[in-house]
């Protein structure tokens, strides 16, 4: 006895000959339509543009490939399950048929068994030898082959997928063959119902998940538009204005609070621009209209010698009027450098003694103790100003001596460099203050006529554009303005 199979006959399509002309000219012009403005232009009105609505799409386009993906296997698996199930049916009701057959002659009507629909048995000649009762007296089948197929048997009068089970036998009177079909109308049934309510299911699912979604981003994102509704009010003279901040620790409260000290810096930087302006402005009126009356009176007064007098005084406010708009200029150049400025490696120690060589004999005696080796990296003529301008605020109020220390802090690593005097020191409530631009001092360190108020304030601004710092530090007498920048390497040479 052989083993049961399954066989079908191919089912031939109607194709023609392919013309690669015809399909590479058809994809060339898709391509250039899909490529024209217009068709890009569209697109770009389609598509999304809210993050709500992108999140919505691509939260219920994942959970729908999922439940799709998970649906097909379901669907796959009972398909399997249940096809099984009839062919084993089928198979087994067709070795009872042929183990009778063996044996001896089969009746010419054969029961059904469960699951089955019809059974036929026909010689080698292909005459029917044994069938069903819905079969009986009928010619042998032919097309039923087809395990999958749909086909019409007239007799049964339904036409229904069937399972079709062969299986060839030797008996008495030669070989036979058995053929059972088994119904797959169940199965199909099963199969489509399953497949209805996983759809259904499936629509409801992404359905409430993307109402899920509109939802929640809505409401996630509601604190961001208030954010933004806030920030487009703000004008440049309404920055005392803040935006909400959520009572929540997520990334949107985070983004307010950002939002919030940014303002406060904003609204620092233009008073401190106002007060500026205000301040240049001041400081340019005076000395233009003390400018203004010595020449008037130089002019028209009859002494030459007056008139001597008032053009040298003219002289002096014309170097201190060139000093101011040189230190605001400068103060300009610092602001929009920003943290930018040019990387040249240079000797600390060397370019300190260059800079007290080339002031000469003062008012008062400079000392100086320099470790050797200290290197920086900044703009030469920067840092020149920044001593300059430290030496030129300590000369201005010592009393007989300042003095100039360079080293390196162990604990740090950077580079110290402290600019002493031993006149009147600065109170620790103003220590501050004396970095401010323009800035008046009531007690014996205030401003006075050789000084533009702006010596201190570029020299913090230098000290900060090269990574660094300058505060006033606490001394048992006098001043001492202390810098502190970072080094390219250690020092490797004892203190001259």
């Amino acid at each position: 006895m052989a083993d049961p199979g399954e066989s079908g006959p191919a089912r031939p399509g109607k194709s023609g000959p392919a013309r690669p002309g015809v399909l590479a000219a058809l994809r060339r012009r898709a391509g250039r339509l899909l490529r024209s403005p217009r068709v890009t232009a569209a697109t770009e009105r389609l598509a999304p543009r809210s993050v709500r609505t992108r999140t919505t799409i691509a939260a219920c386009a994942a959970v729908a490939v999922v439940l799709l993906a998970a649906s097909a296997a379901v669907v796959l698996l009972m398909r399997v399950n249940l096809h099984r199930t009839v062919e084993t049916a089928a198979r087994e009701q067709a070795r009872t048929v042929a183990g009778t057959a063996a044996q001896g002659p089969l009746p010419h009507v054969l029961p059904l068994g469960p699951g089955t629909d019809f059974i036929q048995v026909t010689d080698a000649s292909g005459a029917v030898v044994a069938a069903s009762q819905n079969l009986a007296g009928h010619p042998a089948l032919t097309g039923t082959e087809d395990g999958r197929g749909s086909f019409d048997l007239g007799m049964l009068g339904d036409e229904h997928h069937q399972r079709v089970t062969t299986l060839t036998t030797d008996t008495p009177n030669g070989p036979v063959t058995v053929r059972v079909g088994a119904s797959l109308h169940t199965a199909d049934t099963a199969e489509d119902l399953t497949t209805a309510a996983l759809g259904g299911l499936s629509a409801v699912l992404v359905a409430t998940v993307g109402m899920v979604t509109w939802r929640a981003t809505g409401r996630a994102l509601r604190p961001v538009e208030a954010i933004r509704a806030e920030v487009a009010g703000i004008g440049d003279r309404d920055l005392a204005r803040r935006v909400p901040e959520p009572g929540s620790e997520d990334e949107i409260a985070r983004l307010a609070r950002t939002m919030n000290a940014m303002l406060d810096r904003l609204e620092a930087a233009g008073v401190r621009q106002r007060r500026f302006i205000a301040d240049a402005s001041h400081e340019l009126r005076s000395p233009l209209a003390v400018l203004r009356t010595q020449l008037e009176v130089a002019h028209t007064h009859p002494d030459p010698a007056v008139r001597a007098d008032m053009v040298a005084g003219a002289l002096q406010d014309t170097d201190r009027l060139q000093s101011l708009a040189a230190d605001l200029l400068l103060l300009a150049r610092l602001d929009s450098t920003g943290h930018n400025g040019p990387a040249e490696e240079l000797d600390l120690a060397e370019l300190v003694r260059t800079c007290l060589d080339g002031r000469g004999p003062g008012r008062t005696e400079v000392l100086a103790e320099l470790a050797d080796g200290v290197a920086v990296t900044g703009n030469p003529m920067w840092l020149r100003r920044l001593l300059t301008n430290l030496l030129d605020n300590a000369e201005r109020h010592a009393r007989h001596r300042v003095t100039v220390r360079l080293a390196l802090d162990p604990a740090t690593g950077r580079a110290v460099l402290d600019v002493a005097d031993d006149g009147p020191g600065v109170p620790p409530a103003e220590r501050e203050k004396v970095f401010e631009r323009f800035t008046r001092l009531d007690d014996a360190r205030s401003r006075d006529d050789g000084g533009t108020g702006l010596g201190l304030s570029i020299a913090r601004d230098i000290a900060a554009l090269h990574g660094g710092t300058l505060t006033v530090e606490d001394t048992p007498a006098g001043c001492t303005f202390r810098t502190r920048l970072p080094v390219r390497r250690h020092p490797d040479a004892p203190r001259s």
